[in-house]
């Protein structure tokens, strides 16, 4: 249902594209518009890993540093039959986790200091099942794709607004960028559920993720991590917002990267009822 929905709000985004297309008469600015997005989000893309790790200053453990993490990252790889992703640490205090990488071959998980030191073994586990949901689902191929055409549109929209044509479309070029943004915001919320649905799954547990995830919650309410303060663009990658923690007024969830905790815990509960 949630690779269903996904598709969906692809497709959405693509009507989107399609309408500002014909809206907009300059067809020569909107190829150009549409494959400087292209080559921008392919960079992105292919060095997302790279970049995301430099800029949390994460260090890459293996077995000797810290054995009872990179062991529980192994086993859920070899259980979801993906590649072991390399694994990072990222010294702040605040519990926190991500997954990065083009695809399973080039994947890497990265977890705080602060998430070691506050969760259980259960509630680790269980977390980092749902970093390797993401990566066997390819979510950063499809934030990429859900990138590239938010992207184009704020250019060609951007590209209208100085045109001779803008009297026949304003209403369009001021609606289409927030519509997309907010469709953008709905795939990445889906593709957490996607992930929590993953990390039950594997730990075999939901009640393992819906612990974490209320301790993750309070944690991050109470102190924001703050290398996400200085690049808030990367907080959709984190299993819980790395800013706020919690989403509780509609429009706030409209444009959030991350669906309502509450929503979260209560399906993983949901899971364990079955």
């Amino acid at each position: 249902m949630n690779g269903l929905k996904t598709t969906l709000l692809l497709a959405g985004l693509v009507i989107l594209f399609t309408l500002v297309g014909h809206a907009v008469a300059g067809v020569e600015g909107m190829v150009a518009a549409l494959l400087a997005a292209l080559a921008i989000n392919f960079f992105s893309w292919w060095f997302s890993d790279r970049l995301l790790l430099s800029l949390y200053q994460a260090e890459e453990i293996g077995p000797n540093e810290a054995p009872e993490f990179y062991m529980i990252v192994e086993d859920l790889a070899h259980q979801a039959g993906i590649p072991i992703p390399r694994v990072y640490i990222i010294n702040d205090p605040v519990p926190n986790a991500f997954a990065t990488g083009r695809n399973p071959d080039h994947a890497a998980v990265a977890a705080t200091v602060g998430l070691l030191h506050t969760l259980d073994q259960q509630q680790l586990t269980a977390v980092m099942a749902h970093e390797i949901g993401h990566i066997l689902h390819r979510d950063t191929l499809i934030a990429t794709l859900s990138a590239v055409m938010v992207g184009a549109l704020t250019s060609i929209t951007h590209v209208a607004s100085s045109s001779s044509h803008r009297h026949q479309s304003w209403l369009l070029m001021i609606i289409a960028p927030v519509a997309a943004l907010i469709i953008q915001m709905a795939i990445s919320r889906q593709r957490e559920y996607g992930a929590d649905e993953a990390a039950a799954r594997l730990s075999g547990e939901p009640l393992w993720l819906a612990s974490a995830l209320e301790q993750l919650s309070i944690a991050n309410q109470q102190q924001p991590l703050q290398k996400a303060i200085d690049y808030p663009a990367t907080a959709s990658l984190f299993i819980v917002n790395p800013l706020t923690g919690h989403v509780s007024h509609f429009l706030d969830q409209l444009f959030s990267t991350h669906p309502p905790m509450e929503k979260r815990i209560r399906r993983l509960q949901m899971m364990a009822d079955l």
